[in-house]
């Protein structure tokens, strides 16, 4: 069993990555007409639900996200002031006349958080999430995106999100989001995740990871 749901596994990074390859995600996602078929697409590497996917090749949750966030992200992507080569080939690849009805697709779904909960030090994780590090000038993260991690607006839903893809995202913040972004609000984490040990942001996304 355990053989047969590695094989499984790979078989899933394998046909993401086979689609990515080459850059080729932009000239699929030109080729599928409306915004269902953008939806199917965006549900290939992310989840039939956005639940995410932790592996070889993590993908983010966007289940339960704001979608004003997700919109303003998808415009980030396409005009080069969030860096990932992937994404912006997809961006780039849909009219943006359409971003804003794929991004009101997933604020409605909630499936349980991958692998059924936190690991790691999620008590610690707690602690800075309710009270922040004032030793170190890291404000806490429920200040802005709420006691419940479910975010507001342009201040993107951190509850249930993959922790391995948080922990890359913070710990690369400002190689990836310290640009001006579209809703404006990338560039004021980046002294707050330069502020933040290895450890600590390992903490905070295993506790937001358990939330729902």
């Amino acid at each position: 069993m355990a053989v047969q749901f590695q094989s499984a596994v790979k078989a899933i990074a394998g046909a993401c990555l086979v689609v990515m390859a080459n850059h080729g995600v932009a000239a699929i996602a030109a080729e599928r007409g409306g915004v269902e078929d953008k939806i199917e697409y965006c549900q290939i590497c992310h989840g039939q639900a956005g639940q995410g996917y932790h592996g070889y090749l993590t993908m983010p949750r966007l289940a339960g996200q704001q979608s004003a966030y997700l919109e303003s992200q998808l415009r980030d992507y396409a005009d080069g002031r969030r860096v990932n080569a992937v994404m912006s080939n997809v961006a780039r690849g849909v009219s943006p006349s359409m971003y804003g009805a794929i991004a009101a697709h997933f604020p409605a779904l909630n499936p349980p958080p991958l692998d059924g909960g936190a690991g790691g030090n999620a008590a610690l994780g707690r602690t800075i999430f309710a009270n922040g590090l004032p030793e170190s000038n890291v404000p806490a993260c429920s200040a802005c995106h709420g006691p419940d991690g479910h975010g507001t607006g342009q201040i993107p839903r951190l509850a249930g999100q993959v922790p391995s893809y948080l922990v890359r995202t913070l710990s690369n913040w400002s190689q990836e989001r310290g640009r001006a972004s579209a809703g404006g609000l990338s560039a004021i984490m980046v002294p707050t995740t330069h502020n933040m040990t290895a450890a600590q942001i390992a903490a905070v996304a295993a506790y937001v990871g358990s939330l729902r």
